[in-house]
Protein backbone atom coordinates (compact mmCIF):
# COMPACT_ATOMS: atom_id res chain seq x y z
CA UNK A 1 0.00 0.00 0.00
CA UNK A 2 1.59 3.27 -1.05
CA UNK A 3 0.63 6.57 1.01
CA UNK A 4 -0.37 8.44 -1.69
CA UNK A 5 -1.62 6.07 -4.90
CA UNK A 6 -0.48 6.96 -8.45
CA UNK A 7 2.13 9.43 -7.21
CA UNK A 8 5.26 6.98 -8.77
CA UNK A 9 5.06 3.64 -9.87
CA UNK A 10 7.84 1.29 -9.60
CA UNK A 11 9.27 0.33 -12.86
CA UNK A 12 11.76 -2.78 -11.26
CA UNK A 13 13.22 -3.82 -7.94
CA UNK A 14 16.88 -5.45 -8.71
CA UNK A 15 19.15 -7.25 -5.87
CA UNK A 16 22.99 -6.72 -6.34
CA UNK A 17 23.49 -8.64 -3.31
CA UNK A 18 22.38 -10.27 -0.33
CA UNK A 19 22.21 -6.37 1.13
CA UNK A 20 22.72 -4.21 -1.81
CA UNK A 21 19.63 -3.11 -4.31
CA UNK A 22 18.80 -0.50 -7.31
CA UNK A 23 15.13 0.79 -7.84
CA UNK A 24 13.91 2.81 -10.67
CA UNK A 25 10.12 4.43 -10.18
CA UNK A 26 8.38 6.74 -12.51
CA UNK A 27 6.67 9.89 -10.98
CA UNK A 28 3.28 10.91 -12.28
CA UNK A 29 3.41 14.70 -13.34
CA UNK A 30 -0.08 15.12 -13.26
CA UNK A 31 -0.62 13.68 -9.52
CA UNK A 32 -2.59 16.72 -8.08
CA UNK A 33 0.32 17.14 -5.35
CA UNK A 34 2.27 18.58 -8.16
CA UNK A 35 -1.29 21.27 -8.01
CA UNK A 36 -0.15 22.73 -5.03
CA UNK A 37 3.49 22.37 -4.81
CA UNK A 38 4.18 24.37 -6.67
CA UNK A 39 1.70 25.70 -9.31
CA UNK A 40 3.44 25.81 -12.85
CA UNK A 41 6.43 24.91 -11.12
CA UNK A 42 6.11 21.13 -9.91
CA UNK A 43 8.91 20.19 -7.64
CA UNK A 44 8.47 16.47 -6.34
CA UNK A 45 8.55 17.47 -2.38
CA UNK A 46 10.89 15.88 0.07
CA UNK A 47 9.25 13.91 2.14
CA UNK A 48 7.77 12.22 -0.52
CA UNK A 49 11.24 11.35 -1.58
CA UNK A 50 11.21 9.42 1.95
CA UNK A 51 8.58 7.82 1.67
CA UNK A 52 9.22 6.47 -1.56
CA UNK A 53 12.37 5.25 0.06
CA UNK A 54 10.42 3.33 2.79
CA UNK A 55 7.77 1.76 0.65
CA UNK A 56 10.86 0.34 -1.59
CA UNK A 57 12.16 -0.81 1.64
CA UNK A 58 9.06 -2.48 3.23
CA UNK A 59 8.39 -4.28 -0.50
CA UNK A 60 12.03 -6.09 -0.22
CA UNK A 61 11.88 -6.65 3.95
CA UNK A 62 8.23 -7.66 3.24
CA UNK A 63 7.61 -5.58 6.71
CA UNK A 64 5.54 -2.74 7.53
CA UNK A 65 8.32 -0.09 8.76
CA UNK A 66 8.67 2.72 10.81
CA UNK A 67 10.80 5.20 10.71
CA UNK A 68 13.20 5.96 14.32
CA UNK A 69 16.14 7.87 13.07
CA UNK A 70 17.24 10.16 9.70
CA UNK A 71 21.20 10.52 10.72
CA UNK A 72 21.42 12.04 7.36
CA UNK A 73 19.32 13.55 5.14
CA UNK A 74 20.78 15.79 2.32
CA UNK A 75 18.54 17.16 -0.46
CA UNK A 76 21.02 18.65 -3.20
CA UNK A 77 18.61 19.41 -6.62
CA UNK A 78 14.89 19.62 -6.73
CA UNK A 79 12.97 17.47 -8.89
CA UNK A 80 10.96 18.42 -11.36
CA UNK A 81 8.28 15.35 -12.44
CA UNK A 82 7.95 16.52 -16.11
CA UNK A 83 11.67 17.45 -16.51
CA UNK A 84 12.95 14.04 -14.96
CA UNK A 85 9.95 11.87 -14.15
CA UNK A 86 12.54 8.73 -14.07
CA UNK A 87 14.11 8.56 -10.43
CA UNK A 88 16.92 5.48 -9.59
CA UNK A 89 17.50 4.87 -6.02
CA UNK A 90 20.58 3.00 -4.37
CA UNK A 91 20.57 1.25 -1.41
CA UNK A 92 21.91 -0.81 1.13
CA UNK A 93 20.52 -2.46 4.02
CA UNK A 94 21.86 -3.62 7.40
CA UNK A 95 20.63 -5.06 10.91
CA UNK A 96 21.62 -3.32 13.89
CA UNK A 97 21.29 -5.34 17.73
CA UNK A 98 17.93 -4.79 18.03
CA UNK A 99 16.93 -5.97 13.94
CA UNK A 100 16.20 -2.33 12.83
CA UNK A 101 16.46 -1.60 9.30
CA UNK A 102 19.45 0.86 9.04
CA UNK A 103 19.10 1.94 5.09
CA UNK A 104 22.01 4.40 3.12
CA UNK A 105 20.22 5.26 -0.06
CA UNK A 106 21.62 7.71 -2.89
CA UNK A 107 18.47 9.22 -5.58
CA UNK A 108 19.14 10.43 -8.62
CA UNK A 109 18.09 11.36 -11.92
CA UNK A 110 19.69 11.50 -15.00
CA UNK A 111 23.49 11.98 -13.86
CA UNK A 112 22.36 14.25 -10.73
CA UNK A 113 22.24 12.96 -7.41
CA UNK A 114 18.62 14.91 -5.88
CA UNK A 115 18.92 12.71 -2.47
CA UNK A 116 21.53 11.27 0.08
CA UNK A 117 20.49 9.94 3.12
CA UNK A 118 20.79 7.60 5.92
CA UNK A 119 18.22 6.16 8.49
CA UNK A 120 16.58 3.43 10.57
CA UNK A 121 13.27 1.96 10.85
CA UNK A 122 11.78 -0.29 13.39
CA UNK A 123 10.08 -3.46 11.66
CA UNK A 124 6.22 -4.29 13.02
CA UNK A 125 5.92 -7.63 14.03
CA UNK A 126 3.12 -8.66 11.08
CA UNK A 127 2.89 -6.74 7.39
Amino acid sequence: MTLLPDFYHVQHITSLSDNRYIAEISLNPAHPIFDGHFPDNPVAPGVCMMQILKELMEEIVQKTLFLVYASSVKFTALINPNENPVLHFEFEISYDEQEQVRVKSIMTFADTIALKLAVTYRASLSR
